[in-house]
C-alpha cells in the first residue's frame, strides 16, 4: 500500500508540472477582425483652447484737476460718453471754503457767490463707456484720487503658452463663451499678439487680443473667458476616424482595404486632426471603403503571435515596425 501510495504521489507532482509547462506556452494574443468603414465628409478644424478675461482695449482713469469737493456727478457706471462731454462738477478747495461761509451766513444769496466762483468741470477724454465710478457727490477729493475709469472699448484678452504662440496668426477666428454666460458663443478675431511675454513658475505665456464681431451687452471688464482659436479648418472635409490609419517612422500613413481575409496597405496623406477624426488630402474619396479593426482578446495555446496591420488596443495604435516585432502600442495623440 506504502509502495502504491508513493507511486500515486510521484505521478500527481509530474502531472502538475507538466500542466504548468503548458500552462507556460499559452500567452494572450490580439485576434483582430475587421469591419468595413465608409469615408464620409464633415468639417474638421484644429483648435488652441485657451482662458482669458474681458478687458479695455484703452482704459483711462479720470483724475480731478483740483482738490476740493465732488458737487455733482453726470454719468454713472454703464453710460456710454463721448468726448467733449462733460462727467462731473468740482469745488476747489478754495470754493468750498468761500461757499461753507457764504452757507452759514443766512443773509447771504448762496446762488450769487455759486455764480461768481464757478464749479469746475471733468471732461470726457475721448468716446467710450464708464467701467468704473469711484466717488459720491459731496466727498472730498485729491489730485490723485480716480473719479472715474473709461474704456473705449471692450475686448477679450487671451493667454496662450510659449509652444502655441507660434501657431497663432493676426485674423483667425476665434470663439469665446463666458463663465457668466456659458450658454452663449461669440464670434471673434484675433487682431494683435503682444511682444513681451510674461513668466509665471517658469512657464511662459503671451497675451494674445481678440476683437468680438460684435460687443454683446453683457460684456464687463474682468469677466472670465473660455477661448478657442482656430487654428485650421475645412469644410466638408474627406475623414476618417484617427484610429483606423497608422504612421510609420517615415511618417507615411497608411489605411487598410480589402476584405476579413485579405488586407492591403493603401498610402494616404493626412491633414487636420481634430481629436476624432483626420483630414484626408490624398489617396481617399468620398463612398470609399476601407477596414477598421475591431478588437477580440483570446488565449493562445502556441506561441505564435498575431502581425495584423492594425493590432493595438482600444485607444491606441502602432507602427508596422511595432506591429511586426510584437511592440509596444503608443498612446493616442493629444490635441487641444
Amino acid at each position: 500500500m506504502k509502495k502504491a501510495a508513493i507511486i500515486f504521489t510521484v505521478l500527481l507532482v509530474l502531472g502538475i508540472i507538466i500542466t504548468y509547462q503548458l500552462r507556460d506556452k499559452k500567452e494572450k494574443v490580439v485576434e483582430i477582425k475587421y469591419a468595413p468603414h465608409t469615408v464620409t465628409t464633415a468639417d474638421v478644424k484644429e483648435i488652441i483652447d485657451t482662458t482669458g478675461e474681458v478687458s479695455a482695449l484703452n482704459r483711462v482713469e479720470i483724475k480731478p484737476s483740483v482738490s476740493g469737493r465732488v458737487d455733482r456727478l453726470l454719468v454713472n457706471e454703464g453710460d456710454t460718453v463721448r468726448k467733449g462731454q462733460v462727467l462731473a462738477y468740482l469745488s476747489s478747495s478754495d470754493r468750498v471754503a468761500i461757499l461753507d461761509a457764504v452757507r452759514a451766513n443766512p443773509d447771504e444769496n448762496i446762488k450769487d457767490w455759486e455764480n461768481t466762483y464757478k464749479a469746475t468741470p471733468v471732461i470726457s477724454p475721448m468716446n467710450g463707456k464708464i467701467i468704473l465710478r469711484n466717488v459720491v457727490e459731496g466727498q472730498t477729493i485729491s489730485t490723485s484720487d480716480i473719479l472715474y475709469a473709461l474704456a473705449d472699448e471692450l475686448i477679450v484678452l487671451a493667454s496662450v503658452d510659449e509652444a502655441d504662440i507660434g501657431k497663432i496668426k493676426n485674423g483667425q477666428r476665434a470663439e469665446i463663451t463666458l463663465d457668466a454666460y456659458k450658454d452663449v458663443t461669440i464670434n471673434g478675431k484675433v487682431f494683435q499678439i503682444l511682444e513681451e511675454g510674461k513668466n509665471v513658475s517658469n512657464v511662459i505665456t503671451y497675451y494674445v487680443k481678440i476683437r468680438p464681431e460684435k460687443t454683446p451687452e453683457f460684456f464687463k471688464s474682468l469677466m472670465t473667458a473660455n477661448i478657442d482659436i482656430i487654428v485650421k479648418e475645412q469644410k466638408d472635409a474627406v475623414v476618417i476616424p484617427w484610429d483606423s490609419f497608422v504612421e510609420d517612422e517615415q511618417g507615411e500613413c497608411f489605411v487598410l482595404v480589402g476584405d476579413e481575409m485579405q488586407q492591403t496597405r493603401h498610402k494616404i496623406t493626412t491633414g487636420i486632426f481634430d481629436g476624432d477624426n483626420v483630414e484626408v488630402t490624398s489617396g481617399l474619396s468620398k463612398g470609399d471603403t476601407i477596414l477598421v479593426k475591431q478588437d477580440k482578446y483570446n488565449i493562445a495555446t502556441t506561441k505564435e503571435t498575431t502581425k495584423g496591420f492594425l493590432s493595438m488596443g482600444p485607444g491606441k495604435r502602432k507602427t508596422n515596425k511595432e506591429i511586426l516585432n510584437n511592440g509596444q502600442s503608443g498612446q493616442k495623440p493629444s490635441q487641444k
